[in-house]
């Protein structure tokens, strides 16, 4: 589980997360909707230890991200803005690293691996050096690096931005399989569809604050439209939101 405590951050004059809640269920996938520059991928990297806080808390299965940083990214995997590859190295080598990273012993993380390769349809680029990689392939392998040491929390920053139809689908049928595992979803995104097509409940952030929370029931209900979309538009254009 995910939980977020009055989460503030500012940039010299420039206020990014403004006293962000809110709570990310085990399996549940949570979005954080909203348009670019609203603060999501700010909120996610404070959650994900690279960006400090000013004030507020942010904690991970109950941990202090702040108090015990090691043990929290032992607890997430992170799918980032950046999907960060060697050119050099193999879509293997980049898992078998990140594997490594977290200390996991070589015979279960060759199992792991060819597990991951298998589930997201990498036979075809393992041992391929992620130089020239498409856009999706990038993701893929980011992913499968993300997710090496089965971590029961996975934060993804708009996993499928970019991506083709196919590859699009192969990363929803991936969010869905990882709730139903259990884990704890939370992804960033800005697209109605994606939100659509997968959230459990929404987080919808503009100017850096929370303005909505619920079920995209409970959002549409809340905002008086049967649109998710044009509920969306409601709130983030209300100075007040609907958070209760």
């Amino acid at each position: 589980m995910i939980e977020v405590r009055n989460l503030h951050k500012k940039f010299g004059t420039v206020t990014a997360v403004d006293d962000v809640s809110f709570r990310a269920a085990d399996g549940v996938v949570t979005g954080l909707l909203g348009p670019n520059g609203a603060g999501k991928t700010t909120t996610l990297r404070m959650l994900t230890t690279l960006v400090a806080p000013d004030r507020g808390e942010a904690l991970i299965d109950g941990l202090s991200v702040a108090g015990d940083p090691v043990e929290a990214r032992r607890r997430i995997g992170v799918l980032p803005d950046a999907r960060g590859l060697y050119p050099r190295l193999t879509a293997r080598e980049h898992i078998q690293y990140a594997g490594e990273l977290h200390g996991l012993p070589r015979r279960s993380l060759t199992a792991r691996i060819d597990a991951l390769i298998e589930r997201l349809d990498m036979r075809a680029i393992e041992n391929r050096r992620a130089e020239g990689f498409s856009h999706g392939e990038r993701v893929k392998v980011a992913l499968a690096r993300a997710l090496v040491h089965e971590p029961r929390n996975v934060m993804l920053d708009e996993p499928t931005n970019g991506l083709d139809v196919m590859s699009t689908r192969a990363v929803r049928d991936l969010v869905r399989r990882l709730r139903d595992e259990g884990k704890c979803v939370l992804f960033s995104s800005h697209v109605m569809q994606e939100v659509s097509a997968l959230c459990d409940r929404i987080v919808i952030i503009a100017r850096g604050r929370v303005l909505a929370e619920g079920t995209p029931d409970e959002i549409r209900a809340r905002a008086g439209n049967d649109n998710l979309e044009e509920a969306f538009v409601a709130v983030i254009g209300s100075d007040q939101g609907l958070v209760q």
